[in-house]
């Protein structure tokens, strides 16, 4: 029976993630998008996926615990770091700008945007030379918890625009509670970049050999198709 309870937790790659819908979210049909190409690349090497989902601060810190179970948390754009080792690429993301469609922004150069305050979310991850100018104060943020918070604050004209995924908008202005606030808005004509998505892996023996078999999955499948076929079936 030890035996075999081992080989089963051997066959089952754990991950965190956060509600970031469509792409992942815990009341999500399949899980999200990502969840959906994960699962499908690890079946394809005859192994299981398990997802837990939390906030996106706890997202990145449970796999950092040194009693984790998780081997690492998705998805993720790129970034330099010494902890993770990324898979291949599982997807894309276009990120833009939300704004007031009464009052569009103006820009052409990342470096046009410092003239404006923007909405970004709490240790989320934009682009670098965005990311460096926060953190060099030369672009001034306003940060919030969520994408949703976001929404509402440039519809309600409390910031003149916020970074956010274009599917991410699109998916979140079409429920309910936000549909007339989504009638605001509308995305500036500019993307800000085209970014990948990845599994960000544990850098550690365990972490290399589970992105090894992973990223083998991922070229078994046809990622475009299992994501544009989920996104039409929401």
């Amino acid at each position: 029976m030890l035996v075999t309870a081992i080989h089963s937790r051997a066959d089952t790659l754990v991950l965190s993630s956060l509600n970031w819908p469509p792409y992942s979210g815990e009341t999500l049909k399949g899980g999200g998008a990502s969840v959906v190409v994960a699962r499908a690349a690890l079946n394809a090497m005859g192994h299981e996926l398990k997802v837990d989902y939390y906030p996106w601060s706890r997202t990145i810190r449970v796999v950092n615990r040194e009693d984790s179970i998780y081997m690492g948390y998705f998805p993720e754009y790129y970034h330099p770091t010494d902890q993770f080792v990324f898979s291949s690429s599982m997807g894309e993301s276009p990120l833009g700008i939300i704004e007031h469609h009464l009052f569009p922004m103006q820009w052409s150069r990342i470096t046009d945007l410092n003239r404006y305050t923007l909405g970004v979310v709490r240790d989320y991850v934009n682009t670098l030379e965005l990311d460096e100018m926060i953190d060099s104060g030369r672009q001034p943020v306003e940060t919030v918890s969520s994408d949703e918070h976001n929404i509402r604050k440039v519809a309600t004209g409390r910031i003149p625009g916020a970074v956010m995924d274009l599917y991410v908008f699109n998916y979140l202005v079409a429920q309910p509670h936000l549909v007339g606030l989504g009638e605001k808005l509308q995305i500036n004509k500019q993307l800000i970049d085209t970014k990948k998505l990845y599994v960000a892996f544990k850098n550690s023996d365990e972490g290399i050999r589970w992105r090894e078999i992973y990223n083998e999955g991922l070229a078994r499948i046809d990622i475009n198709q299992v994501v544009d076929e989920y996104l039409k079936s929401l």
